[in-house]
């Protein structure tokens, strides 16, 4: 996998855009507008389109039209979900309906009151998922560990839009003061999320086979749940049709409770969820080193 230089795709000038668009025109102007803004990317952002269409091509062996419409409809995609995070937090949520799926593992997890540790990728919309919760799960304490420091400017600019969000931040650093952190949260019957399919480059990893290529994972995520026995669930929020999302709450069930095994169990889900949603899993740059 080549290095992912830890800073994600968006702007503060666009979400600046969209919010403009959502509060004067309405929530299907700006999908309008998303129909160029995509196209925009497929000429301009060429290595990202690159790694996008080898995606389909070589992983997912759809043919080379099909490959390139997809590559559109991933664009396309990934800035509606950012359009949903805006509109559904600025009180536009009733036009959208949620569907649980795999809530009673949830449930038995908060139960063990030992904490827990759920397992995403960067796939769907899991930032809408503290609405999940706070139906659901009111008492949860959802903490997202991140290694994506991109976009404190964005991040406080869609407070300042939206509200303060529910979900708890704890931030991977080098001086490991996360660490502190995450024990406290664990220790309180806390959860911790991990969007496991990235490194940055000092991370240790683990290499497994996923999509039919070797790449590597972060170890931590892994090993902190394995060391510490700490339950495991796989969860993904993926967008449907008609304004539906669709919350994945999956057990990890282990024969051994190895860091390996976990990483195994937890690619086989994601790669499942990525043949289900394949215009949904946003790694836009060289993921299986395909040309670099």
């Amino acid at each position: 996998m080549a290095n992912w230089k830890g800073k994600s795709r968006g702007t503060l000038i666009g979400f600046k855009i969209y919010v403009l668009i959502i509060r004067n025109f309405g929530l299907y102007s700006a999908y309008f507008v998303l129909l160029f803004v995509a196209a925009y990317f497929i000429v301009f952002s060429f290595h990202s389109t690159k790694s996008t269409y080898y995606l389909f091509r070589k992983r997912l062996n759809y043919g080379r039209f099909h490959s390139a419409f997809k590559v559109y409809h991933s664009y396309f995609t990934f800035g509606r979900i950012q359009l949903d995070r805006v509109a559904i937090t600025s009180g536009l949520k009733d036009r959208y309906t949620f569907e649980f799926d795999g809530v009673e593992n949830i449930e038995a997890l908060l139960k063990k009151g030992r904490g827990g540790i759920l397992l995403t990728a960067h796939i769907g919309n899991f930032n809408l998922a503290k609405h999940f919760f706070e139906e659901r799960h009111s008492d949860a304490v959802v903490n997202l560990v991140i290694t994506d420091f991109e976009h404190r400017k964005i991040k406080n600019y869609l407070e300042s839009v939206t509200g303060r969000s529910e979900v708890k931040i704890i931030v991977l650093k080098d001086d490991l003061s996360h660490v502190f952190y995450m024990k406290e949260a664990l220790a309180n019957n806390e959860l911790l999320v991990f969007a496991a399919d990235r490194f940055l480059d000092r991370s240790k990893t683990f290499e497994a086979d996923f999509m039919g290529e070797n790449v590597q994972f972060p170890q931590g995520p892994f090993k902190l749940a394995a060391r510490n026995q700490i339950p495991v669930l796989f969860v993904h929020l993926m967008r449907e049709k008609n304004f539906h999302y669709h919350f994945y709450a999956r057990p990890y069930k282990p024969e051994k409770y190895t860091a390996r095994e976990i990483l195994k169990s937890y690619l086989e889900d994601l790669e499942k969820m990525v043949k289900k949603y394949p215009h949904q899993w946003y790694n836009y740059y060289d993921y299986w080193n395909d040309f670099s």
